[in-house]
């Protein structure tokens, strides 16, 4: 008979576990790696076809700013990079 307070079995084990992997970030730090390259590279692709389709009728101002945010993305994509092959 459970007592009012026990709470044993109440987080059901398999949750706990997923949990605590999910939170644990030794385990999951390249996935955490992969997971930042991924959004990078889809930011790269979005901006370059922002550029090649809308380039010739957006502003200057605003193709500098997607240029700029293009070279940005690619260095933070290459800093990821770098870190993973160490």
């Amino acid at each position: 008979m459970r007592q009012p307070n026990d709470f044993t079995g109440y987080i059901p084990n398999s949750f706990a576990v997923t949990t605590l992997d999910m939170l644990n970030p030794n385990r999951n730090r390249s996935v955490i790696i992969d997971m930042i390259m991924v959004q990078l590279i889809s930011v790269i692709v979005v901006m370059s076809m922002i550029l090649i389709f809308k380039g010739g009728s957006m502003s200057s101002a605003s193709v500098s700013y997607y240029l700029v945010g293009l070279f940005a993305s690619f260095l933070m994509l290459t800093g990821a990079y770098s870190r993973i092959t160490r």
